[in-house]
């Protein structure tokens, strides 16, 4: 849901505001479009397919990552899902509750976790995974098919720089 002022409303206050500095407005525009459409994307899918199985945004990608690679090290879902070992604790939790995943001590290295995801992890992913598409397909809509894969090599781009 948007707040209180359209995108257009706080992009005139925000170059009024800061119109007496020498800024790089263009990369200031990317930044903040990135993350208000982030946002915006995130509230909608928790609000939408996501609460209809009682699942976080966050919960969400951890099982994904989860499910994508079957099994997978808490480490590595931590850095994958960019959150923090400790909310990733409260997640796997969570989902564990939910018969979604099991977590287990790594066979080779007593030290590390090892997170697996449940059959029924996997059917409810199976399930889920069509209908979270289809909110990505409607929040695209306004774009053209080469619109699409344009703003995803340039998104791409951007993740590669950061992530060097």
């Amino acid at each position: 849901m948007a707040g209180k002022h359209t995108l257009a409303e706080t992009e005139k206050q925000v170059a009024d505001r800061l119109s007496h500095m020498t800024l790089d407005f263009q990369a200031m525009a990317v930044t903040s479009n990135l993350f208000r459409a982030a946002s915006a994307m995130r509230s909608r899918f928790e609000r939408t397919v996501l609460a209809d199985v009682g699942l976080s945004w966050t919960a969400f990608v951890v099982l994904w990552v989860t499910w994508i690679w079957d099994s997978a090290e808490t480490r590595e879902i931590a850095t994958e899902s960019n959150i923090s070992k400790a909310t990733l604790t409260g997640v796997l939790n969570t989902l564990e509750k939910m018969g979604l995943v099991q977590r287990s001590r790594s066979k080779t290295d007593g030290r590390l976790v090892e997170v697996k995801v449940l059959q029924k992890g996997r059917d409810l992913m199976e399930d889920l995974f069509p209908r979270f598409n289809q909110q990505e397909t409607l929040v695209s809509t306004p774009l053209s098919g080469d619109e699409k894969l344009e703003i995803a090599q340039m998104l791409r781009r951007i993740t590669e720089g950061i992530e060097g």
